[in-house]
């Protein structure tokens, strides 16, 4: 059985580490013998992080943000799924984020994202998030580029505000192949059941596939901290990603080691009537 703690050794990304996503392959199985061994292992960590979030919960004093970030078709759905489908609903919340509101563009880049942070006793997952502003603004031209650079730095002040008052973070990029999103599109495409999930707009940011990789390797390699690290997960093997990911959150919360409070009186002074 893979252990975790090889996984993030294997997986996260060293502050000031230079990658390229070229030399990663989202095939990789990560150790994993079989598909069948992946599943086990992820439904095992489901049901460890839903005990591990009830302590969480009832200690209240921590929390622990999961950003998931990829291109279209990654699995970032899939993953809330697979990794946190068995988790009860009360201490956990989910944020996707799409293209920002009249009012939110009235703020600052960062003000429609502190106000969804999870609160204390709680999971959060970010579906996309403020990386967005060094990814698509990036590469669409959403913004001047002396903005961009600057956002990196700001970025990594804001996750450091966050961890200092309590909340761990987990930054996970899914990375897949561009003959894998060409598959994935193309069901899109042929199922009728998924035409719901099918946009024109994937397509044009297809045609931007090599810049897109670039922006995500310069997130990477300026985004990754000792108090906030990135990890790359091969997600080309859907079965791969969820293990992975699921593995990295149990042995996150297991180290948070969050605890039931103690109660001051005594369950034998009372009596049910």
């Amino acid at each position: 059985m893979v252990e975790a703690l090889d996984l993030v050794e294997k997986l996260r990304i060293r502050p000031g580490e230079q990658i390229r996503l070229s030399d990663r392959d989202p095939r990789d199985k990560c150790g994993l013998a079989a598909k069948e061994e992946a599943e086990a292992l992820t439904r095992t960590c489901a049901q460890e992080i839903d005990t591990l979030q009830d302590h969480l919960y009832a200690e209240g004093r921590r929390a622990l943000l999961v950003i998931l970030q990829g291109t279209d078709t990654s699995g970032k759905d899939g993953t809330i799924r697979g990794v946190f489908n068995a988790t009860g609903p009360l201490g956990v919340s989910v944020t996707a984020f799409r293209q920002p509101s009249e009012i939110e563009l009235a703020h600052d880049y960062l003000w429609r994202v502190h106000a969804v942070c999870p609160r204390r006793g709680t999971i959060g997952i970010f579906n996309r998030s403020h990386y967005e502003e060094v990814l698509v603004a990036k590469v669409r031209g959403f913004a001047p580029k002396e903005e961009i650079e600057q956002r990196y730095e700001q970025i990594n002040a804001f996750e450091k505000i966050l961890v200092e008052n309590g909340t761990t973070i987990l930054k996970f990029m899914l990375h897949i192949s561009k003959d894998e999103q060409a598959e994935r599109l193309q069901e899109r495409l042929d199922n009728p059941e998924k035409h719901w999930k099918f946009s024109a707009g994937d397509l044009d940011d297809r045609k931007h596939w090599d810049e897109f990789q670039e922006a995500y390797e310069i997130m990477l390699n300026r985004c990754s901290t000792p108090w906030a690290p990135w990890h790359v997960i091969p997600a080309d093997r859907k079965w791969v990603r969820n293990a992975a990911i699921a593995s990295i959150v149990k042995a996150t919360l297991e180290a948070m080691d969050p605890r039931y409070p103690e109660v001051s009186w005594n369950p034998a002074d009372f009596k049910i009537p």
